[in-house]
Formats: structure tokens, C-alpha cells, sequence
């Protein structure tokens, strides 16, 4: 699985949460920095040739749908890279959010509850 730009990033969170579109309905999803529609379609192709996309075909149109679950792609580089910033250390992740007043106590014991749980 190959690491996907900023922009596929976008499109393919769309796609997720739509589970099939054209390029229309993709396009109609983006709120800021729209791309021209033939490089929206360009980026659509992109992610087929990726293979995180399939379509099918309606003479001249395509209905994209995801081919790689968002889990799976989060799994693969979301965690990682995350985890890079923050020297290997899910704790460390953990404490800078707790820090920042990012996360909750509430949600801290929520997190504990979870491991604790194994779930």
C-alpha cells in the first residue's frame, strides 16, 4: 500500500464516507480549495492506479467506490507516522494531548478502560 498525498487523503475520506460517487459528487463534497474538475478526475484515476479505488462504468462515467478500508490505510500509515513524531511512544502521544487539554480525563479513563478490557 503506498502513502497517499494530502489531496488523496481528502478525496478518499470523501469516498469513505460516501461508499460510492462520481467525480461530481466527490467534487460537491469539497468545501475549500476546489480543484478544476479535470484535476479532481486526474486524482480519482491516481487513486485507481494506487488501488485504492474501483469503479464501475455507465457508458462514459465511472462510480468510484473504496477498494482499501480507511482502518486498514490508518493502520498502515495514520499510527505510524504519528507515533514517528512522537519518538515511538504512544505514552508520548498520550501526555502531549493530555498537555495541550486536548483530551479529557474523562476520556483518558475511557482509554484505560479500553486496554484494561482489551477492546
Amino acid at each position: 500500500m503506498e502513502k497517499l498525498t494530502n489531496k488523496e487523503e481528502e478525496i478518499m475520506k470523501i469516498l469513505w464516507r460516501l461508499k460510492k460517487a462520481f467525480v461530481k459528487d466527490i467534487m460537491e463534497e469539497i468545501t475549500e480549495n476546489k480543484p478544476h474538475y479535470n484535476t479532481l478526475s486526474t486524482i480519482v484515476r491516481n487513486l485507481e492506479d494506487k488501488k485504492f479505488v474501483g469503479f464501475t462504468a455507465y457508458g462514459k462515467t465511472h462510480q468510484y467506490f473504496p477498494l482499501i478500508k480507511k482502518e486498514d490505510y490508518y493502520k498502515a500509515y495514520v499510527n505510524k507516522e504519528m507515533v514517528g513524531y512522537f519518538d515511538n511512544s504512544y505514552k508520548n502521544i498520550v501526555s502531549f494531548f493530555a498537555k495541550e487539554e486536548k483530551i479529557s480525563v474523562d476520556e483518558l479513563k475511557e482509554i484505560i478502560n479500553l486496554i484494561e478490557n482489551g477492546k
